[in-house]
Parts: C-alpha cells; sequence; structure tokens
C-alpha cells in the first residue's frame, strides 16, 4: 500500500490541464497546501479512480506513477 495524493492545481500546459496524482516521497510532488490526500491505497489506478471523484480530468505522475501517466 502507497500513500496518495492529487494535485490541486490542474497543469498550466493547454495540451495538459489534468490534476495529477503522486505518491507520498515522489520527486515532483505538488506543495503541500496544493494536495488533495485521497489515502493509502494499493496502486495507482485506485488513486485515479479516487481522484476522479474531485476532478474530471485526472493523470498519473509520470515520475511515481507511470502505470497511470497517459501524457
Amino acid at each position: 500500500m502507497k500513500y496518495y495524493c492529487v494535485n490541486k492545481n490542474a497543469q498550466s500546459a493547454p495540451e495538459d490541464g489534468e490534476h495529477e496524482v503522486h505518491t507520498e516521497g515522489c520527486s515532483h510532488p505538488p506543495m503541500s497546501a496544493n494536495k488533495d490526500y485521497l489515502g493509502d491505497l494499493s496502486n495507482c489506478h485506485q488513486a485515479i479512480a479516487e481522484a476522479k471523484k474531485l476532478y474530471d480530468n485526472v493523470d498519473g505522475c509520470a515520475y511515481c506513477c507511470p502505470d497511470c501517466h497517459t501524457r
């Protein structure tokens, strides 16, 4: 189990626009004030599903959630 969060701020690039899901300890995390905590989950796919309850456009971080990174 890993602890996951999602960035409250969408990526600024026009082609992105998604909220990224990160694990605790990611080398490229959002600032603490910009995190919505998703909890301890088994994998990034569960974290993406939880994040989609908060935001429509969600993607995994390329660094800590490569299996869920689509862009």
